[in-house]
């Protein structure tokens, strides 16, 4: 990477590899038969970092990740279904706002931004609920970086005979989730994140008899799932115009990605960034807004400093003429900012990250060493 170019400490999209920037070079035709083999080997390679070849169906879809849970909803939840939305964060918010949107009937819980969703919690909620028959969870809620207890939450779910639908957006593929342990309809994920794809396509991993009964939910023509997958198992192609470019850098990402060792790789790099990046900032004084037992290694929001004299927008330029991009916090109480620790990114880069960041705080005179 040359020095011009400046590394995403994001949550996505993220600073990716040469090579899978190499892989975008070459234009691809949509019917051709390499490009539906791309798209084939594609959705293999990501079922199987799940173990789901033989539960569920991947169905890939143009957009960014937000489409992607958009178009679960609306294919998976019948429209007389009630979907609880488990809310800790923006993501969760935007959810509950996209069933509002589809017309899906919904409650919501929501706990506090630095608190998890517990299974007691949505045990009890089912309990008392009975019309309830989906279960929406952020596994990782990427305005803070909070974990969510996926397993435990999955068997309450199970019990009860109701379904979980799960956005991983920003978890798929650094954390371990394996579909035949945990019970879920749909898990939800996108092309540019722990992948360190580019943005632009996402994907549902749709239980295979869900989906088969999905026919006619769905409140949108590009949107449904249940098509979108009979028409690819029928053709090998895409309803509609695909992100080809974006398929060949995820094609490309993904043999990195197995070339590193999967996922006890990538995870195991991830918590090393997010260790150093936790560590280098306490000594420069600056604490992280959630505990160590709730931190996913993915993003982590720091408590900004209360110096006057520190404004984000200066912060972030400044950080980013040094080579850094950062990300602004996203809490409405608390003023924060985030750091990311995923992308082909390595120790040596969160340590200079903080040096730089350090280097900033001293010239604009928020810092004294």
């Amino acid at each position: 990477m040359s020095t011009a170019e400046p590394i995403l400490l994001t949550p996505g999209p993220l600073t990716t590899s040469a090579r899978t920037r190499q892989a975008m070079m070459v234009d691809w035709g949509s019917w051709d038969d390499r490009f539906n083999q791309l798209t084939a080997s594609v959705c293999e390679q990501l079922l199987a970092i799940i173990n789901g070849a033989e539960s569920h169906h991947c169905v890939p879809l143009q957009g960014s990740g937000t489409f992607a849970v958009e178009a679960a909803i609306g294919t998976l939840v019948p429209r007389d279904g009630k979907v609880l939305v488990l809310i800790n964060g923006a993501y969760g918010k935007r959810l509950a706002k996209i069933c509002e949107v589809l017309g899906r009937s919904f409650s919501t819980f929501e706990t506090a931004e630095d608190e998890p969703t517990t299974a007691a919690d949505v045990d009890r909620l089912l309990h008392a609920d009975s019309s309830i028959t989906h279960i929406a969870l952020i596994h990782c809620e990427t305005s803070t970086g909070i974990l969510n207890p996926l397993p435990d939450i999955a068997q309450v779910v199970a019990q009860h005979g109701k379904r979980l639908i799960i956005d991983a957006m920003s978890s798929f593929a650094g954390l371990p989730i394996d579909a035949q342990q945990v019970p879920f309809d749909a898990l939800i994920a996108a092309s540019g994140k722990c992948l360190e794809g580019v943005p632009g396509m996402g994907f549902v991993f749709a239980r295979k008899e869900s989906l088969a009964n999905a026919a006619g939910n769905s409140h949108s023509l590009a949107m449904d799932l249940y098509d979108q997958h009979a028409y690819m198992a029928k053709t090998g192609q895409w309803r509609f115009t695909p992100p080809t470019h974006v398929v060949a850098a995820l094609h490309e990402a993904l043999l990195q990605y197995n070339e590193e060792g999967g996922l006890p790789a990538r995870h195991q790099r991830y918590a090393n960034n997010c260790q150093v990046l936790l560590d280098d900032m306490a000594r420069l004084g600056l604490r992280s807004f959630l505990p160590a037992a709730i931190q996913a290694p993915i993003i982590v929001t720091f408590h900004a400093p209360k110096d006057p004299r520190y404004q984000f927008k200066e912060f972030y330029e400044r950080v980013k003429a040094k080579g850094f991009i950062l990300y602004p916090g996203k809490l409405t109480q608390v003023e924060t900012f985030r750091v990311g620790c995923i992308g082909h990114v390595n120790q040596a880069e969160m340590h200079a990250a903080v040096a730089a960041v350090g280097e900033v705080l001293r010239e604009m005179e928020v810092l004294e060493i």
